[in-house]
């Protein structure tokens, strides 16, 4: 009976799970490691941002794509998508440079992606004067350089005058005087760097609301170290201004060919 009882039992069908089934799992599988893969780069690593202002022109155009390294700074709850209160302060920080192109998250609501350039450390006297950057009672050295074609304030096609300034450190970059040495934002009182604070510039002077308008009047003001998400480093794409990226049809004359992969300084 033992005997024909092991004969029946090995005899017996194998129940197969379905290979669709196995197909499913698998694909799943591969979908959540690449999700989760994605979210350790987005957040320790870089993340992707696009350029819907001119506030940095000449150095960032309207329609360019660049890479922001996250562990250039260090890490805070901005470091994370949708800023969970998980944490206070910053993680591994390193304090940023002045003249780096920064992405940081607006003071006045905590959610907004602004960059702009760092200008002013924490202690430092920050003032304009007759469209010249002073700090610390310095007047910083600029050089001209070729004009370039941009828009006025009512969107109209002009030559716009263009200098090379150099500032302390020596880190040498663009800025744009949209309305000469007179523009709205062209005389200023001095502010002092508030203490873990910095003051953030666009390189297209008259036209960046930034660290010289006060949050309350809908600026920026000086920037918390904590707010800041991390430092551009590559512009990976770039398309003229009125294209979006996923039309690629328009690619041949539309991608601003010569700005791919150019580092951002």
């Amino acid at each position: 009976m033992t005997d024909s009882a092991e004969l029946h039992s090995k005899s017996a069908p194998e129940t197969k799970k379905p290979i669709q089934d196995d197909n499913l799992m698998e694909t799943i599988k591969v979908v959540i490691q690449a999700l989760v893969i994605a979210i350790v780069v987005r957040t320790l690593l870089f993340q992707p941002f696009n350029i819907p202002s001119g506030s940095l022109i000449p150095t960032l155009l309207i329609g360019d794509y660049l890479f922001v390294s996250k562990y250039s700074y260090g890490y805070s709850k901005f470091s994370i998508p949708f800023s969970p209160p998980v944490m206070s302060g910053r993680v591994w920080g390193s304090e940023p440079k002045r003249g780096d192109v920064a992405v940081f998250k607006l003071p006045r609501d905590g959610e907004t992606d602004y960059i702009k350039r760092v200008i002013g450390l924490p202690g430092d006297k920050i003032q304009m004067i007759k469209g010249r950057l002073y700090i610390n009672g310095q007047m910083i050295e600029r050089q001209e350089a070729p004009p370039t074609r941009s828009k006025d304030a009512f969107g109209h096609e002009m030559q716009v005058p263009t200098y090379f300034e150099t500032l302390p450190g020596g880190v040498r970059h663009l800025i744009m005087e949209r309305d000469g040495d007179s523009g709205y934002f062209d005389n200023t009182k001095v502010f002092e760097v508030p203490p873990g604070h910095y003051f953030m510039m666009g390189d297209n002077r008259d036209n960046s609301t930034d660290s010289r308008v006060a949050p309350e009047d809908g600026g920026v003001g000086p920037v918390p170290f904590e707010n800041f998400v991390g430092r551009a480093e590559v512009i990976f794409f770039s398309i003229e201004e009125g294209y979006a990226a996923w039309q690629f049809w328009a690619w041949p004359t539309s991608v601003r060919w010569s700005r791919l992969f150019q580092p951002v300084r």
